[in-house]
Order: C-alpha cells, then sequence, then structure tokens
C-alpha cells in the first residue's frame, strides 16, 4: 500500500470517527417506527379471563433484566409493583449452586465503582462478596510500538478501588439472591416470547406467524408455551438478538468489527491484583484478576486468527499469551523519568499520582484453566429506546467493543435509571407505560451511551491503524494521560461511571 492510499484511509477513518455521534443519533426524533398501523381501539378487557395482568413484564432475566428486577424490588416507591420476568433459562426457576472450587468460568464483567454501589445499595454486593471477586486499585494499559504507557491508580482520584472482576453467573446468582429475600410480587415465566399486541394497535405478528387482538390500556404479550399475560411496560431486557427490539419494529444502527474476542481463564504462579491491557495490530489483549491465582483473558484478534488461537494446543495458546504480554510484536515502553527530558516535565505531578509509576510486566501465565470461547464483535445500537408501553435496556439497546469492559456496566446504568423513572412516575401516578415518563430514560442513557460508544469506536478504529504518524499520535496520548495528571483522574472518574464527559467538564 503506498503513502498516498494509507493516508486516504487514515482521514477516512478519522472522519468517520467524528461521525459516531451523527450516525448513532439517527432517525432520533422521528417517530417510533416499531408500532404498525393504529386500529380504533377496542374495549378494555375484563380481567377475569384467567389471563394475569402485571405492571411490568420483564422478557429477559440476565443480568441486566434481574438487576431491573431487583432495583424494583428494593425501592420504597416500586416494590409493590407486580413483575414478570420471562426468561427460558432453567437457572432461573433452579436455585443452582455456585462451586467454589471449580476454577472461574471464563464470562467475567469488569464492574466499575458506580456499578458496585448500585449493587451495595440494592443489598447484592453481599452475595457477591460470599463468592469469588477480585478488586483491582492499578491498571496499565501500553501498545505493541512500544512509543507509551499509561498507569492509573485508585489513589489518583482518592478511591479504594478501580473496579472488580467478577464472574457472570456469580453477578446473576446475586441478583436472584437478592430478589429472593423481599416480598417481591414476582413471577418468572419459564418460556420465550412469541408477540406482542399494544393498545389501539393491530397486532405484532411472530415468525410462527400467531397473532393477537390489541386492548385495553395493557400490552398483551403470548408465549410459546400458550400462555398469555397484560402488562402495563413491556421491558426488553433480552440482549443483543432482541426479540421485543425485533417484534416492534425497532430499527437499529451499527456494524461489525473485523474482528472476535477470544475469552478465557489462565492461571498464574502468583496473585495478579491489577488490570492489564496491551494494544497488538489486530486488537487489544486484556489481562484481568479473578482472585486465587487465576486471571481472565479477552484478547481481540482477526476472525481467521481467533479460528487459529482457538485451535491450538494449550501449551501453543499459553506461549502466545505470555508473548502478546511481554515483547510480542514490539519493544517494551521505556519509563521515563517525570523530572528531566520528558515533554511533559513542565507540569507538577501529585505526590500520590501514578504518574512516577514505571513500566511493568504482567505475570506470567503458566497455564490454561478453562475452555476457550470465541466470539464475533460489532457495535449496535437502537434507534429508539422507548415507545408506548415498551421500552429497551442493555444489550437489547446497544453492545459495544468489550476493550473498555464498559458493556454491562452500560446496562447496570440503564436499569438503574430506569427504575428511578417508574419509581417518579409512580410517586406522581402517572400511567408506568406512558411515552412521556418513558422518554425522561430515553433522553438521559441514549446520551450517556452514545458517548461512551463514540469514544470506544474510536479507541478501536485509533488503534487499527499500523502508521508512524499515527503511531507517534497515540505515544503522545498515552504519555499525556501518563504526566497530566487533571486528564488522569478524568478518564478514571469517566470510567468509573462517575463522571458524563472526560475531557469538558
Amino acid at each position: 500500500m503506498n503513502r498516498l492510499s494509507v493516508s486516504r484511509r487514515i482521514v477516512s477513518n478519522i472522519h468517520g470517527f467524528r461521525s459516531v455521534q451523527r450516525t448513532l443519533c439517527s432517525n432520533t426524533g422521528v417517530k417510533n417506527p416499531n408500532l404498525v398501523s393504529e386500529k380504533e381501539p377496542l374495549d378494555k378487557p375484563g380481567l377475569t379471563d384467567d389471563i394475569p395482568q402485571y405492571d411490568i413484564a420483564i422478557v429477559g432475566g440476565g443480568m441486566v433484566g434481574m438487576a431491573l428486577a431487583c432495583s424494583l424490588a428494593t425501592m420504597p416507591l416500586t416494590k409493590q409493583l407486580s413483575v414478570a420476568i420471562i426468561d427460558s433459562n432453567p437457572a432461573l426457576m433452579n436455585n443452582f449452586h455456585i462451586k467454589k472450587e471449580e476454577p472461574p468460568d471464563p464470562r467475567v464483567s469488569t464492574v466499575t465503582p458506580a456499578t458496585i454501589s448500585f449493587f451495595k445499595d440494592m443489598g447484592a454486593w453481599e452475595f457477591i462478596q460470599q463468592h469469588r471477586h477480585a478488586y483491582f486499585d492499578k491498571m496499565q494499559v501500553w501498545d505493541y510500538t512500544g512509543l507509551g504507557y499509561t498507569r492509573y491508580s485508585a489513589r489518583d482520584v482518592d478511591a479504594d478501588v478501580l473496579g472488580c472482576v467478577v464472574e457472570n453467573k456469580v453477578l446473576h446468582k446475586s441478583l436472584l439472591s437478592c430478589i429472593q429475600n423481599t416480598d417481591f410480587q414476582k413471577t418468572i415465566h419459564s418460556s420465550r416470547l412469541s408477540s406482542i399486541t399494544f393498545p389501539a394497535m393491530s397486532s405484532v405478528t411472530s415468525s410462527s406467524g400467531t397473532s393477537s387482538s390489541a386492548s385495553g390500556s395493557s400490552a398483551k404479550l403470548e408465549l410459546d408455551n400458550g400462555n398469555s399475560m397484560y402488562a402495563k411496560l413491556v421491558v426488553g431486557a433480552d440482549g443483543s438478538k432482541s426479540s421485543v427490539r425485533e417484534l416492534a419494529r425497532i430499527q437499529t444502527t451499527g456494524w461489525k468489527y473485523s474482528q472476535s474476542a477470544i475469552i478465557c481463564t489462565v492461571e498464574h504462579a502468583v496473585e495478579n491484583f491489577c488490570a492489564w491491557q496491551r494494544f497488538l495490530p489486530n486488537g487489544p489483549i486484556a489481562l484481568l484478576p479473578i482472585g486465587e491465582k487465576f486471571s481472565n483473558i479477552v484478547w481481540s484478534m482477526d476472525p481467521k486468527e481467533a479460528v487459529d488461537r482457538n485451535s491450538m494446543s494449550e501449551d501453543d495458546f499459553v506461549k502466545a499469551v505470555n508473548l502478546a504480554l511481554d515483547d510480542g510484536y514490539g519493544p517494551h515502553p521505556r519509563s521515563k523519568s517525570f523530572e528531566g527530558g520528558n515533554v511533559f516535565s513542565w507540569l507538577k505531578a501529585d505526590s500520590t499520582s501514578s504518574t512516577h509509576e514505571g513500566f511493568e510486566l504482567p505475570p506470567k501465565v503458566i497455564k490454561l484453566a478453562s475452555h476457550r470461547m470465541a466470539f464475533p464483535l460489532s457495535l449496535m445500537h437502537a434507534n429508539s429506546y422507548a415507545s408506548k408501553r415498551l421500552v429497551l435496556i442493555g444489550d437489547a439497546a446497544h453492545t459495544v467493543h468489550p476493550l473498555a469492559g464498559q458493556g454491562v456496566n452500560m446496562g447496570f446504568a440503564d436499569a438503574l435509571c430506569l427504575s428511578k423513572v417508574i419509581a417518579e412516575g409512580v410517586a406522581v401516578g402517572s400511567d408506568i407505560g406512558e411515552i412521556t415518563l418513558l422518554q425522561r430514560y430515553e433522553s438521559e442513557r441514549k446520551a450517556a451511551n452514545i458517548t461512551m460508544m463514540a469514544i470506544l469506536d474510536g479507541f478501536q478504529k485509533a488503534y487499527s491503524i499500523d502508521f508512524m504518524p499515527i503511531n507517534v499520535l497515540r505515544a503522545l496520548a498515552f504519555n499525556g494521560a501518563q504526566y497530566i495528571s487533571p486528564l488522569k483522574r478524568k478518564i478514571i472518574s469517566y470510567a468509573s461511571g462517575n463522571q458524563m464527559l472526560p475531557l469538558f467538564t
């Protein structure tokens, strides 16, 4: 590739990054296309036909859906609401036991201080503390060029931790246990959603061809086991392939990355207390502590490389991981003296700041402790989060690149925001399914989510280019974050979920 074509590619990527927010906001303010043509309103059905009526139906009993249910169960204004949880996952019906002696599951989440506070407020964190989890107070980020690095410390923002790595099954179990300890009016339906019918509108028909007539002031949900129910509000918390979003005909904006991620659990000779991330030519690799000398690997790469690495022998894969976290692809960054010879030496750093910390190597991986899992990466954003009697949260509304571990934290923030909006509606006697109420949730969360998505997508694009001028700019960014203490504090506060815009507030 000649220099002219490379330059054109760089300009194209920069232009694409600037347009991310405009693209993700497309169709906002336009009448929601999810609702099919209206019919004359039908009479409200008498609820004497053995079809149960709920205040809220949560479709999807994963971590985000259960977080919403748990939040509603523990808030004074919403704990009296009746809630249906629709999910075919047998774990919701069976009181499954987590075996502490087993190695950690490769499916983990890095929860932020804001998410930890959310779980503590609900009373769910005490269940997590009974199981394996790993707080970390330091993080190091660098890339393969060796031109720069950044170290973050919780003490930079006078905090105890930067985050905590927890297995998804532990997070899920903690929320289930929390709800079981309340007198919350919940009913779990071990089934799948087939169709939704909205009041004053023709039915939304499932792929199986079944349909129902709309009636009254509640949405009607039909399940694949033949059961039905009415709900004043339907919450789509059923993941990136959301049936709620599809049945409601909500359009999405997004694209597939030319990357897949491999996740697995690895073991060290010593315990790991730091989160590590190195950007490689084909994508970042992260090493996250999970406790008891175990760490979690999240390694993004092109799909062909993912297939090859997933089929490697365990010994060869461990060697590849250690190479990727050491001097494979390029040299180590040099630790620089802050006092002299540094372009940032005119700045005064805090005496307790991680500015003075030198580059370190992560602990060596000695063996693979779980099976490897691979999945494709993409970005997706729903053009609308809310319509009358329906709202989307979590991955049903947005998916992001895992490079910063923010996806599930965005979903938990959605759940918290929606529960507060519902509580506000209950406080003033509003219909909790009214669009004017639900738009408060959409307005707050869409702005926050689009900002985070634009930043993560920009990082993904910026670190996908191997071109010396761009490499130098990345090095300046690393060094700026390392040596400019106010900037570092802004970045940490934003990533922790405690600040909206990292650079402009």
